[in-house]
């Protein structure tokens, strides 16, 4: 766990008060107590963060811990959401069950996407060649009618400096990497995390 922490002062069903030290942001990703409950920091007034927790908040009590993680509250986005169930942030309700059993348990995580499956994927651009946000440089068949484009995220534009040859790969491998006019070096895969508060440009 983080050594940064807030901790828990008053309790409104799953509205929590917490004592902080000015280390929480708004829309941050916040992991409530030992068991790591999601919530997201709603609100800031000096040394106090509102936060909404997405999951039971029977049982806690004033005094535990609220650990921040730096991170926006996100989604990943890319193959394999099509066909799935998810609640509210996201968590496959399948692979929970599978973990759980019926009965959902709190503070349950599970990987959005299935990162051990592989997709068929075929490349349309060419290494070397310039490309910005939106540039398409891949697709896989998601289902038998939806083919899933693969394309430079938000914010990246420069030279596509390599481009993995059409294969098999998996949400999180390495599938093309671009550079920069700066000489900075960013690594494309086809899973991409995007913050829920922030429209996607298109």
């Amino acid at each position: 766990m983080p050594e940064k922490y807030g901790e828990i002062y008053g309790i409104n069903g799953p509205v929590l008060t917490v004592k902080t030290k000015n280390n929480f942001h708004m829309s941050e990703t916040v992991l409530v107590t030992e068991e790591r409950l999601i919530g997201e920091v709603i609100n800031i007034r000096q040394n106090e963060a509102v936060v909404q927790v997405f999951e039971d908040t029977s049982g806690l009590r004033a005094g535990e811990k609220v650990y921040p993680t730096g991170a926006r509250l996100s989604v990943t986005l890319g193959p394999g959401i099509i066909g799935n169930i998810f609640d509210g942030i996201q968590r496959p309700l399948k692979a929970i069950e599978a973990a759980s059993g019926t009965f959902i348990s709190r503070g349950v995580h599970v990987d959005s996407l299935d990162g051990g499956r592989k997709w068929p994927v075929r490349f349309t651009a060419k290494a070397g060649a310039q490309v910005k946000a939106g540039c398409q440089i891949a697709e896989t068949p998601e289902t038998s009618f939806i083919v899933n484009k693969i394309m430079i995220p938000p914010d990246i534009s420069g030279r596509l400096e390599w481009l993995a040859p059409d294969g098999e790969y998996t949400v999180n491998e390495p599938v093309a990497i671009v550079r920069d006019t700066a000489g900075m070096e960013t690594t494309i895969t086809m899973a991409q995390k995007w913050p829920i508060r922030a429209p996607r440009p298109v």
